[in-house]
């Protein structure tokens, strides 16, 4: 369910405008535009054994069950080219993002001059968090190779990376999960399948469409 602002609101439709031209841009692997999200997830365990399917008769699962803690996804996908990752981190700390941003212009776009990254504007998503893991040299090198795009408050449905944590959800996260090796087996596992089936985002929402559907948004300006 989207979350739009009941009114005029200048800050959101600034922070849409640039998300939606950054969609806009053409596949290019010096200057990939990639998308992240990133989800907690409860661990669930069994009090019983589950009873396996039969013909005629599904899986039987008691209605009990075990909290086991929890820990997180970070999701990473570049529309265009039709990649993404799903990746299990044990918290989401301001460490754990700059780890994973570093790994994904370290291991995934070595090649790329500068990477625009698509994301919600959390307190943990900032080149600060570059600045609290890594060297003032590391995270500077970090910093200068990326281009952060954050989406509006209340605007996180425009973050493509969204839509694919929801399909990681539907496919991965109907059943229960009760520790990170299972969970990491399974989001590895997501990933390839879905890169080798799904190809690039057909994203169709424009600017130009965002100022005829959403224009109550739009700050009434008077010229002149």
């Amino acid at each position: 369910m989207y979350v739009i602002p009941p009114e005029q609101n200048a800050d959101f439709v600034a922070a849409m405008e640039d998300v939606l031209q950054t969609y806009r841009k053409p596949l290019d692997p010096r200057f990939p535009v990639v998308c992240m999200d990133e989800q907690p997830i409860q661990l669930i365990g069994e009090t019983k054994m589950p009873l396996p399917a039969i013909p005629g008769r599904p899986d039987l699962y008691d209605y009990e069950y075990r909290r086991l803690g929890t820990t997180n996804i970070f999701m990473f996908t570049e529309p265009l080219s039709g990649w993404r990752e799903a990746r299990v981190s044990t918290q989401k700390t301001k460490q754990d993002w700059a780890r994973e941003v570093a790994d994904l212009l370290d291991r995934c776009y070595p090649k790329a001059e500068k990477v625009t990254l698509v994301l919600d504007n959390l307190n943990t998503h900032s080149i600060g968090s570059l600045y609290a893991t890594f060297t003032p040299e590391q995270a500077r090198r970090y910093a200068d190779r990326l281009d952060l795009r954050y989406t509006p408050k209340h605007g996180s449905w425009l973050n493509i990376a969204e839509c694919e944590l929801s399909v990681f959800t539907k496919q991965c996260l109907d059943r229960r999960i009760e520790d990170e090796a299972i969970l990491t087996r399974q989001a590895n596992a997501w990933s390839a399948h879905r890169n080798q089936q799904q190809k690039g985002v057909d994203w169709q929402f424009t600017t130009e469409t965002a100022r005829v559907k959403l224009k109550r948004l739009y700050p009434q300006v008077q010229c002149g």
